[in-house]
């Protein structure tokens, strides 16, 4: 799925963008080899719909710290997939315990969300005209969820290039990295400046819970999100 460097400078890319670690981490990365980024976000009535309040804070902040990235940081876009939202009924969507399931796949999968995600921001992508489009999905360091798996979304660009007749590349810088190398890869690209933004402005509990504030940043710290990007910040400073 990855273009060559020199292929980057004039395209434009669409970030799906909801305001945690990795994603934010997905933006930094579309910033420092696109032309023009823009970011999409969805609101599908997900528990911790804080991370909407984040968004326009990390964009605002990524963009006063890194002068060069914000010269290139186009428009955001947040769509109503609120439908999603209505006939899910997962711990992601409902005030329900989070727990294994029969299937072996966590209660916190969306079925249908990432492919849904990719296939509403390919249309917008096409409308401003963009090319790529770049996710923080991830196989190393994730929940099982099988719409972040590597093969799902290499279908998925077939399918959408195919549908729109043009091409359509699927980005996904995190894929076979784990949190601590998404630590470490963030600090590559901005320092230590961009990983305290990361701490201080990203979310990414699943509660929803901004009232604890840890040394890798805001959240419950109990639930599985805030436990593995607990756990891979540990694991970065140890090696750094």
């Amino acid at each position: 799925m990855s273009i060559p460097p020199q292929a980057n400078q004039s395209r434009k890319a669409l970030v799906l963008f909801s305001g945690g670690q990795d994603s934010t981490a997905c933006l930094a990365w579309a910033l420092d080899r696109y032309a023009e980024v823009e970011t999409i976000g969805f609101d599908y009535g997900q528990r911790h719909r804080i991370e909407l309040d984040c968004r326009q804070v990390v964009r605002r902040e990524l963009a006063a710290a890194f002068h060069s990235w914000g010269a290139k940081l186009g428009d955001d876009h947040l769509l109503d997939l609120s439908l999603l939202g209505q006939i899910s009924d997962t711990a992601l969507t409902a005030d329900r315990a989070i727990e294994m399931q029969a299937n072996g796949l966590p209660n916190t999968f969306v079925p249908g969300r990432n492919l849904l995600f990719l296939s509403f921001a390919a249309t917008l992508a096409y409308r401003r005209g963009a090319s790529v489009l770049v996710g923080g999905m991830c196989e190393t360091d994730y929940s099982g969820y099988p719409d972040c798996r590597d093969n799902t979304l290499k279908a998925l660009q077939v399918a959408l290039s195919l549908g729109l007749d043009q091409p359509m590349t699927i980005e996904t810088p995190l894929m076979f990295i784990t949190k601590a190398e998404t630590w470490a890869l963030t600090e590559q690209l901005g320092g230590a400046a961009l990983n305290d933004l990361i701490v201080e402005h990203t979310h990414t509990c699943y509660l929803g819970e901004r009232k604890q504030r840890h040394a890798w940043g805001w959240g419950c710290g109990t639930c599985p999100a805030c436990e593995l990007r607990a756990r891979g910040y540990v694991e970065y400073k140890g090696q750094a």
